[in-house]
């Protein structure tokens, strides 16, 4: 299974600006309420996105639909690195509907990528060249959120589906089948997928429930929420992880499979400027003699700025070497990295 992008991290809801301000402290987003000219609007509802959503989601499937032209054509052109790892899918008609989940799945990071950027331009104080007002870059993180966790929801049925679709026994030991190795933890037992499967099935099972925690934030709590709300970023790492190690169209190291990597460098210098730049007061790095909280939290704050320092360290070696992690040459036998019986 390719990407499963990890999505999203709608913001805070139903509170007044003031309020919502004060809790801007999330690596990955915490946008206050909707406001115009610093008046409180209507409380943010799921249902009130979900209609915003809309524009944003016909615009994914444009997207979604010029990937799966791209890899369709390249599969017919045998010049894709996927009819490398499966040659028997070079039957591109045979296989439709999994290029297809590749493509859902390549437009769930993306969205994934633009809410997880969103989100740290947003988690402190707005830059003031960005092109629109907080309130709608708000909106926009929040819109981008929940299309990313129904893309995601896309790339996993339609793999499913295909799995149903080529499978020879009875309709509902194929479905059962089916459903285990998309959707069960360990379910998939072939080669890299061993691995990779349950990082993307992780990723998915976390992000859905962190995506729409928002919505009921005024029942968990502003604390507890920005606690879990912290966790979007990994949720975000295991997606470009299963990327990484199973998505065959970045199987080999290439321009491609680099570009994916390169594409995580803003990601890392925006984390680590929201780290050494916090909006919360009580979050900033004095020098632990001055710190005033416990010797653990200040421990817990520096090792965060030293890991992002590190990962942007790593990503610009990785670009400077062109060692990217990809395979440099096909196994002779490739039947045993994917299976499709």
């Amino acid at each position: 299974m390719k990407p499963t992008p990890a999505p999203a991290d709608p913001d805070p809801a139903g509170r007044p600006a003031e309020a919502d301000t004060a809790d801007r402290s999330d690596p990955t987003a915490e946008a206050g309420a909707e406001r115009t000219a610093g008046r409180p609007q209507g409380r943010v509802t799921l249902r009130s996105d979900l209609r915003a959503s809309i524009p944003d989601g016909l615009i994914a499937l444009v997207v979604t639909a010029a990937v799966f032209a791209l890899i369709y054509a390249r599969i017919k052109a045998k010049t894709s690195s996927t009819v490398t790892v499966m040659p028997f899918m070079a039957d591109a008609g045979g296989f439709w509907m999994y290029f297809l989940s590749q493509a859902f799945g390549w437009t769930a990071l993306l969205w994934a990528w633009t809410t997880v950027v969103l989100g740290l331009l947003l988690s402190g104080s707005t830059p003031r060249w960005l092109p629109m007002s907080a309130p709608r870059l708000e909106r926009l993180h929040r819109t981008t959120s929940l299309n990313t966790i129904a893309l995601i929801l896309a790339h996993a049925l339609l793999f499913a589906a295909e799995l149903v679709r080529h499978d020879t026994a009875r309709w509902n030991s194929a479905v059962y089948t089916a459903f285990v190795e998309a959707f069960v933890p360990g379910g998939y037992d072939s080669g890299t997928g061993v691995w990779a499967m349950p990082i993307g099935q992780a990723a998915l099972y976390v992000a859905i429930p962190l995506g729409l925690l928002f919505y009921v934030r005024h029942r968990i709590g502003p604390k507890t929420w920005r606690v879990l709300h912290r966790f979007v970023i990994v949720v975000y790492v295991l997606s470009v992880w299963h990327t990484l190690l199973y998505g065959t169209n970045v199987w080999y190291d290439g321009w491609f499979r680099t570009t994916v990597w390169l594409l995580q460098l803003p990601i890392a210098a925006l984390l680590l400027v929201r780290l050494l730049l916090p909006a919360r007061r009580s979050e900033k790095l004095s020098r632990p003699g001055a710190h005033n909280g416990s010797a653990a939290g200040w421990a817990l704050r520096f090792t965060g700025r030293f890991a992002a320092a590190a990962v942007i360290a790593a990503l610009l070696a990785i670009m400077i070497s062109g060692s990217d992690g990809g395979r440099t040459v096909p196994p002779e036998d490739t039947s045993s990295t994917h299976t499709h019986d």
